[in-house]
């Protein structure tokens, strides 16, 4: 049984006068924050702040790559070559990292957002893309993927993949998440949260809708932070883990 995982959210995702997600509450419970770079949420202010609270509370960084798509928040289909897909996020990767250079904060993951993360699961050119970035700009870096192509793309070039489940999404019986379109696609259920995420590190594996089992190396546990409540959630999730025996670390002490 692992008696370790990573804890990440999804944070800086507010620009402007708009706000998302409750980034000061949840900081203080995960290990390593996903953090927005522009296209599909965040700006230079709130990238600074949230690198500036993500050293405060000893949270590992990582850049959050999306397709160019604020008014979609990066949840739709944009059809990109190849080449645009790997400069894009080679592009954001570059501007997070000054940040985290700003306040010495050492860059520790990519994980694509959205979209761009749910189209490479099974679209290899574009997982492909994705990966060609990242080793652009530093090939020790660790990929964060729930599988597929985009996992294995990663491997093909011999990085480090984190593998990640979501306590707080159903899955369909491929691994792919449920659309958000589709209703009860996000559990917004406490007790069934964080019953699945203990069950996801605990035994390695995942339950579709259907009652399929797939099994997968169990890295890191994504928290959304635009949840409701995700704030109350994380702060009771980390408390299930400490019931569990199942230390929270980031995940540079877990993948190797």
């Amino acid at each position: 049984m692992p008696n370790q995982v990573d804890l990440n959210c999804d944070m800086g995702e507010s620009y402007g006068a708009w706000r998302m997600g409750n980034d000061e509450e949840v900081m203080p419970h995960i290990s390593s924050a996903n953090i927005a770079c522009g296209f599909h949420g965040g700006d230079p202010l709130t990238m600074a702040r949230t690198v500036q609270k993500a050293r405060e509370y000893g949270v590992a960084c990582g850049a959050h790559p999306s397709f160019p798509d604020l008014v979609g928040f990066g949840r739709r289909n944009l059809d990109v070559t190849p080449e645009q897909a790997r400069t894009d996020v080679l592009y954001q990767i570059g501007a997070l990292s000054g940040f985290c250079r700003r306040f010495g904060v050492a860059l520790q993951h990519v994980k694509p957002h959205g979209q761009l993360n749910n189209l490479a699961m099974t679209n290899r050119p574009l997982a492909d893309a994705i990966i060609a970035a990242i080793r652009d700009f530093d090939p020790n870096l660790i990929v964060v993927a729930y599988g597929g192509e985009l996992a294995r793309a990663a491997q093909a070039q011999g990085m480090r993949v984190a593998y990640e489940v979501f306590a707080d999404r159903e899955y369909n019986p491929d691994g792919t998440l449920v659309s958000r379109r589709v209703p009860g696609a996000v559990i917004t259920d406490d007790g069934r949260v964080i019953d699945r995420a203990v069950r996801m590190v605990r035994e390695g594996q995942v339950t579709a809708v259907d009652g399929t089992r797939l099994t997968l190396p169990v890295h890191t546990v994504c928290i959304h932070g635009d949840t409701p409540g995700a704030a109350r959630l994380v702060a009771k999730l980390r408390e299930a883990f400490r019931h569990a025996e199942i230390a929270v670390t980031a995940m540079d002490n877990i993948v190797k």
